[in-house]
Formats: structure tokens, C-alpha cells, sequence
């Protein structure tokens, strides 16, 4: 195991935060030949060059940038922890470390973020999108505080942690004016050979879909199929085809997207989890999104 020393970054921290050597220096009550030599032990123990040399003056590289952001993160915590172990008020923001299944449409996601920036504290948001099993992962080791998805966490999948039902509702359909207007009287039959951009076929959202169409004797013309939520919209607006989206967000995606509503169903469920590695959810920011979710967003749905 490599072991970092943590010395050698509260210097380079403190250069950072200072601006430079010579104010490091005066601030550490040390020589300025000190840090320097302090400094380069930390390049050379790292295998990488933190700083370079501009003039007179020093500027952090992309490598000292980013191990800046850790830097600075690392003893952040350090002072909460100190400020917590001897009972004091908690410095700066609430940290919210949310991971984003790469299905949820980026507006149910703000949605679902919402109710964090109305607390009494500060809560500084931090978002990763990417797939379940990866997001999941980082869960486990505790990098994450929740994930937000639309399916439950697989049995099959050795990550002990807890599924909590935000909420559910249905899908409604979207098109441009010359394609919703016509279909708007005789749905979800107007749907027939109607071109559709859909979810691609190994979604859950396009198996309820696709035995919803056999059910009414609905048969539309498949113009794309697509695994970004935003990207399917994109195509809507162009009036490549009618596409859906959670009924939810129906009023944000008309207006967001210049489309009219074709019409809606309760047939196709979204449902949407906060998925943790708490049985009872303790984390006060988390909490507001489950409460907020079930009482508000999803209570009429």
C-alpha cells in the first residue's frame, strides 16, 4: 500500500491556499528553503510535478490542481471531524454525494434533487452519472451517500443495501405540432404507424411499452432507438418522431423540448429509488429527497 504524507501536503495545501511560497512560509512559521525542499520531496514521492515556473513565480500544474481538490476536501473533513468530536457546529456545507443511473431523465433528476437547496443548512450537491452496477459499486465503498435509479438493486448483485420507493407514475407522449395535433383526438389508437423514437429494447421502460402496444393493437414505425433520455428528446424536437417521458415532467418537457402532449397513461409505470446503504435513511439531505418525493412529486400520480 502506498502511504501519503500528510505533511508534505498540508504544505502544498497551504501554498495553495496562500498563493505562494514566500506567503506559505510566513504562514507555517517556516523557512522559505523548508518548504521548497518539502515541496519537492512531495513531487518526487508523488512521481509528479505539482508546480511550474513562470518568472519569478510558481503556478500549480493540471496534476497540482488536481491533487488540490483532494487536498482541500481531505482537511476539510478533518475539521468537521474535529468540530463534531468536540461538539461543536459543523463547518460549511452539507456534503450530498449522489450518484445518477444514466436512464433517469436529467429532469426527474433535478426533480428529485430539488427539495436539498430548500434546507436550513447549505448542502453542496455532488452528481455522477453512469450505469447501476458501477454507481452501486461506489455505493458500497461508500464514495456515494445514495443512488437514484429507476429499478431496484438486483439480488443477484453482493452489495448489501436498501431499495426506498421514491415514488411512480405514468408516461405521457410528445411530438411536435404536426405530428401531435392529428393524434391527439383518437389516442393512444393514433399511435398506430406513427413514427416513434424509442427506448431501446433491453429497458425496462420499453418492455412495459412494447406489451402495452400489443395489448391495444397498436403497431407504430420505429424511426430510432436510444439509451440517452436527453439524445431521444433532442430528435423529438426536430420532429423526427413521438417519443414519451414520465408524466411528472410532462409540463417541463413540453416547454423545454416546443412539443404538445399527444396523451397519457397510467399502463406504463415509471417507478424511481434512492437506493442506500442505510435501512432507515439518517442522511438529513437524503431524507428531504424521500420525503419530498412521496408527499409532493409522486403523491398525485
Amino acid at each position: 500500500m502506498e502511504w501519503l504524507n500528510y505533511h508534505h501536503l498540508f504544505y502544498f495545501w497551504t501554498v495553495m491556499k496562500e498563493g505562494s511560497i514566500t506567503a506559505a512560509s510566513a504562514k507555517l512559521s517556516l523557512a522559505q528553503s523548508t518548504v521548497s525542499a518539502q515541496l519537492s520531496k512531495f513531487e518526487e514521492n508523488l512521481g509528479a510535478k505539482l508546480f511550474r515556473r513562470v518568472g519569478r513565480n510558481i503556478e500549480p500544474t493540471d496534476m497540482g490542481h488536481l491533487v488540490f481538490r483532494y487536498a482541500d476536501e481531505i482537511f476539510s473533513l478533518g475539521r468537521e471531524m474535529m468540530d463534531s468530536l468536540h461538539g461543536r457546529p459543523v463547518a460549511g456545507p452539507l456534503s450530498l454525494k449522489v450518484g445518477i443511473v444514466d436512464v433517469i431523465p436529467k429532469l426527474v433528476a433535478r426533480k428529485l434533487l430539488e427539495p436539498t437547496g430548500k434546507l436550513p443548512e447549505k448542502v453542496r450537491l455532488s452528481c455522477h452519472e453512469g450505469k447501476d452496477e458501477q454507481l452501486l459499486a461506489e455505493l458500497a465503498l461508500h464514495n456515494l451517500d445514495v443512488v437514484l435509479t429507476d429499478t431496484p438493486i438486483r439480488s443477484s448483485l453482493s452489495i448489501k443495501a436498501y431499495n426506498h420507493l421514491l415514488g411512480e407514475c405514468g408516461v405521457s407522449f410528445f411530438g411536435v405540432e404536426k405530428l401531435a395535433k392529428p393524434r391527439q383526438s383518437n389516442f393512444p389508437h393514433s399511435l398506430d404507424e406513427a413514427p416513434m423514437l424509442l427506448p431501446m429494447p433491453m429497458s425496462s421502460s420499453r418492455g412495459m411499452l412494447d406489451q402495452w402496444f400489443e395489448r391495444i393493437g397498436v403497431h407504430p414505425v420505429i424511426i430510432g432507438e436510444f439509451d440517452d433520455n436527453a439524445l431521444v428528446k433532442v430528435f423529438g424536437q426536430a420532429g423526427d418522431g413521438i417519443f414519451m417521458a414520465p408524466t411528472v415532467i410532462e409540463k417541463e418537457v413540453a416547454q423545454q423540448y416546443q412539443v404538445q402532449v399527444i396523451g397519457r397513461t397510467n399502463k406504463i409505470r415509471e417507478k424511481f429509488y434512492a437506493i442506500s446503504v442505510e435501512r432507515i435513511i439518517k442522511h438529513p439531505a437524503v431524507a428531504a429527497i424521500s420525503d419530498a418525493a412521496q408527499q409532493k412529486l409522486f403523491f398525485e400520480c
